[in-house]
């Protein structure tokens, strides 16, 4: 039989929500998730949102909950400030902000700023990095792909640093609303494998100066040559990923040791171009385990008496 649930995970985006409800030892019990991040919640109704996925699971009233995510931000529930980087990842807990008269006990846990030259924000990321730490990489660079991918440098549980990269935004921006709309048009989502993939990546990788005019080429040779959409689509993945490799070795160096934190088909995107930059991955962690890991390392420093709940 299982054991109670301590704990209430809950990851909250702009436009997603996720919860699980957890044992202490980490065994997920229920899960939610739904459409229902930031802007789908009517009237500030935050707490209303909650209680109805936590009653689902069949969590008590008094089930502790701990929040990461856009939840926290200026427009969520309650602002949760972020820690300046350099940040000790197990400051998290010790500075999350609880939501007042909410019945229950809620944390939500600050994101990091990094200020100064090159200003860079996160929120959620952090979280997971909480979990890849507890899984033993806690020196390295790690990549966390995704609309707004992040790269990050760890020191021995500490965040000493990390550039934010718009690849999976523009991606998404150029093939629905730019000139290439057209030569990209397809259902078909780029797989590592395909040669416009690797062909994309190496331009935006080794000649990033020409990414503007790379762009207007995938164009051009869907009118010139017919080139297949389904071909220009995987090159434009590739280019704007290569770009993205580029530009964080560009700001870290090359790394000695990197992990790649990434779940579903974009996990396989990125390992291949790892591959293509010559770079071995030390570590390959799952988004979804590492955020839950997260949440749950918070939640018992936030919530010692329940340990063995």
């Amino acid at each position: 039989m299982s054991a109670p649930a301590a704990f209430a995970l809950v990851d909250w985006g702009t436009t997603s929500f996720r919860a699980w409800a957890c044992t202490s030892d980490g065994e997920v019990l229920a899960e939610r998730r739904a459409p229902e991040g930031l802007i789908g919640v009517t009237d500030g109704d935050f707490a209303g949102v909650l209680d109805r996925h936590l009653g689902a699971m069949g969590l008590s009233p008094d089930t502790p909950a701990v929040l990461c995510g856009m939840v926290g931000s200026r427009t969520g529930w309650v602002e949760a400030a972020y820690l300046t980087v350099p940040t000790a990842l197990d400051d998290l807990a010790n500075r999350a902000t609880p939501v007042p008269n909410a019945g229950r006990p809620i944390h939500i846990l600050p994101g990091l700023a990094q200020r100064g030259d090159a200003p860079d924000v996160m929120r959620g990321e952090e979280t997971q990095l909480l979990g890849v730490v507890a899984e033993g990489f806690d020196t390295g660079l790690v990549c966390m792909p995704g609309t707004h991918s992040k790269w990050v440098r760890l020191d021995g549980r500490t965040v000493s640093g990390f550039a934010t990269f718009m690849t999976g935004e523009l991606f998404q921006l150029l093939r629905t609303g730019s000139i290439l709309r057209q030569a990209v048009e397809t259902d078909t989502r780029p797989e590592p494998s395909d040669a416009g993939f690797s062909e994309g990546f190496a331009r935006g990788f080794l000649r990033a100066g020409e990414a503007t005019n790379a762009l207007f080429q995938l164009r051009a040779g869907w009118l010139l040559e017919g080139a297949a959409p389904a071909l220009q689509s995987a090159r434009l993945s590739g280019l704007l990923i290569g770009l993205e490799f580029a530009g964080a070795l560009s700001r870290f160096g090359r790394p000695d040791r990197v992990a790649l934190l990434a779940s579903g088909p974009i996990a396989d995107l990125y390992a291949s171009a790892f591959a293509l930059a010559g770079l071995t991955l030390d570590r390959r962690l799952d988004a979804d385990g590492c955020v839950r890991h997260g949440l749950r390392a918070a939640a018992h420093l936030l919530h010692p008496d329940r340990r063995s709940a």
